[in-house]
């Protein structure tokens, strides 16, 4: 499972504006990447981040991409793997949502079900197949430790991560000897520097919040992503620390789970 020629050369980026995303591409243009496709809806902010990236010394282009939007994800991201292999595709797109107003507004929390998961599926499933026809490369899925273990205070959001998680497993069981890898990343919850992909406020406290000690940043999991590639790794979590504790609080009884300060 180890890529015995070395960092990706081209990298396909699903959530052209996700901070993670960009987070890695970089340290990726730093190491060897000298193509990237950032994918995501077409304005200024996807434009900025193109800009930033061919600061660096890539060739960066744009493509118009809408998780919302599974019937047209086979023609978009088709013309990407058109114009030559893709070494790497990181599926890094997600709607945090707001779980106060998310469950009194029914249309709201679909919205981050459907872009989460059915969009991320649509969209797995579409690279997947293209890094299958190419016969080599890896899918990079950003999932989140919500997923392991749902909470009250994020239930939408870590359902949605939950199913995200099951497919990604699923869909590299699936590639499993076609040359095709699928990497898992569940990071805790992320110190974002950007105020528009910041977390609701309902994240801040509590163990796993983020004053808690297992809170990251978009560098430590851009790091991690890099190490597990490195490694031919299939899950990886940022920090590793976390394992040990969701392995725990996995297999708590639901009456225990409950009273804990997560």
């Amino acid at each position: 499972m180890q890529d015995p020629i070395g960092p990706p050369r081209s990298l396909l980026l699903l959530g052209g504006t996700s901070e993670l995303g960009l987070a890695t591409a970089r340290r990726m243009i730093g190491r060897r990447t000298r193509t990237v496709w950032l994918a995501g809806r077409a304005g200024p902010a996807l434009d900025a981040a193109a800009a930033e990236l061919r600061a660096l010394g890539a060739t960066t282009h744009t493509v118009d991409f809408d998780a919302l939007d599974p019937a047209s994800h086979a023609e978009a991201l088709g013309k990407v793997f058109a114009e030559g292999p893709v070494d790497l595709v990181l599926l890094s797109f997600g709607l945090a949502g707001d779980q106060l107003n998310d469950e009194a507004d029914p249309a709201a929390a679909a919205r981050v079900a459907a872009t989460n998961y059915t969009g991320a599926v649509s969209a797995g499933l579409v690279c997947g197949m293209g890094l299958q026809a190419q016969g080599h490369g890896a899918l990079v899925v950003l999932s989140s430790v919500a997923g392991e273990r749902v909470r009250r205070g994020d239930f939408i959001f870590g359902s949605s991560k939950a199913g995200l998680d099951a497919f990604a497993q699923g869909l590299g069981d699936a590639l499993y000897g076609t040359g095709v890898r699928v990497l898992v990343v569940r990071p805790g919850v992320v110190r974002s520097r950007r105020p528009d992909q910041a977390v609701p406020e309902e994240y801040a406290t509590g163990v796993l919040g983020l004053d808690g000690p297992f809170a990251t940043t978009p560098e430590a999991v851009a790091e991690a992503v890099e190490r597990g590639l490195r490694r031919g790794s299939e899950t990886v979590w940022v920090p590793a620390t976390l394992r040990p504790v969701m392995a725990g609080l996995r297999h708590l009884p639901r009456p225990l789970f409950r009273r804990l300060p997560v």
